[in-house]
């Protein structure tokens, strides 16, 4: 799958997260429960097929999403 087809908001929460912004910071500052961040990390994890949030963040970086 290809990082282009992100939504978004996804796209955002990788970036915030590629800052070095805990899922409680990125949470609050997009409006969302902590819970939902963790949600939508998991689904682009899933989506891009691979094992976690710091190789989904890793992968949109190389992609130039982020």
């Amino acid at each position: 799958m290809s990082p282009a087809d992100l939504d978004p908001l996804d796209v955002e929460i990788l970036g915030l997260v590629a800052g070095g912004h805990t899922t409680d910071v990125v949470a609050r500052r997009l409006g969302l429960s902590e819970r939902t961040v963790r949600r939508r990390l998991r689904a682009v994890a899933d989506h891009l097929e691979v094992g976690s949030t710091i190789e989904a963040v890793v992968h949109a970086v190389r992609a130039g999403l982020i």
